[in-house]
């Protein structure tokens, strides 16, 4: 497999770091290594990477806020996307983003430019290309609401925009394709009162200070909200919260979040996820859905 990685590397201008531990790169710091790791930074670099897609597996990550990697690690290659994928522009009516731009970096633009809709964003840890993946929201709002477009790297290399409709964009979830990458999201956005936009960014961010772990190593929401409940009520109820396995906790803080208190390893913190899974389903029949992503073997 590294043979495929030291050809892609001969064919790339961006630097592929082999044997890269991902404890590095996600929120919950810890986890196994992954074959290669490589920012790309331009369209060429990452079409030639998504090239061998039928040769070596690949991931794209955002800011890891989000990813817990098993212990065994990643046989494949994680892509995060570099600085030419990082960029915000107003055209017209429209809010054209790239997918390497950090949730919070889009709310602070929007507020700048007293544009409204965007607020929540502040209270989201991620990327764009994420949030529009698993349609990320909080307090109400979505991704979706304000989605006009995408535009992704298709499976078969070429460059397609997908209107919002056909993403089927539901709660944490949307029809994007496995091997489909987004590279800009284009947004609709109408300019409201600064010091409105001003006032609902600090009551988000107050909010999140005072309700969730945020100091914590821990990888935002654990589950899913089943339809119609709250995930963290379910948690607690069903005796849940300060549960641990190894290093691995339920915070206390805020129940559907765990904790690595330090040297907890991926499996400490699965295996605390699945004791919960089971403890919410014997309680109430609910079987909570994982909202972090779990990569590897």
């Amino acid at each position: 497999m590294n043979d495929i990685i030291y050809e892609i590397q001969s064919k790339i201008k961006s630097k592929i770091l082999l044997n890269y531990e991902m404890r590095k790169s996600t929120w919950f710091r810890t986890g196994g290594k992954a074959l290669g790791f490589v920012t790309v930074n331009n369209l060429k670099d990452l079409k030639t990477i998504a090239s061998y897609v039928h040769k070596i597996k690949y991931y794209i990550i955002g800011v890891g806020s989000n990813l817990l990697v098993r212990d065994s690690g990643y046989d494949g290659l994680i892509i995060k996307l570099g600085k030419n994928f990082n960029n915000i522009k107003i055209k017209k009516n429209i809010l054209s983003v790239g997918a390497g731009v950090l949730d919070i970096n889009l709310a602070k633009f929007a507020s700048k430019n007293s544009i409204e809709g965007f607020e929540f964003f502040i209270g989201i840890p991620g990327t764009i290309g994420g949030a529009v993946k698993m349609n990320a929201g909080c307090y109400g709002s979505q991704t979706s609401d304000n989605l006009k477009r995408v535009l992704i790297l298709n499976s078969k290399g070429k460059l397609e925009y997908v209107n919002a409709e056909e993403l089927k964009l539901k709660y944490r979830s949307s029809k994007i394709k496995e091997k489909s990458i987004i590279l800009k999201a284009d947004f609709i956005f109408n300019y409201s009162s600064y010091d409105e936009i001003i006032k609902k960014n600090n009551q988000i961010k107050l909010k999140r200070e005072n309700s969730q772990p945020i100091k914590e190593k821990t990888s935002g929401s654990t589950f899913k909200n089943p339809n119609g409940k709250f995930a963290a009520e379910l948690i607690e109820k069903a005796g849940c919260k300060r549960m641990k396995v190894g290093d691995a906790s339920v915070s206390n803080v805020h129940a559907n979040f765990i904790i690595n208190n330090g040297n907890a390893t991926a499996l400490d913190i699965e295996m605390l996820g699945k004791k919960i899974i089971k403890k919410v389903k014997d309680e109430f029949g609910i079987i909570l859905e994982w909202e972090i992503i779990i990569l590897g073997r």
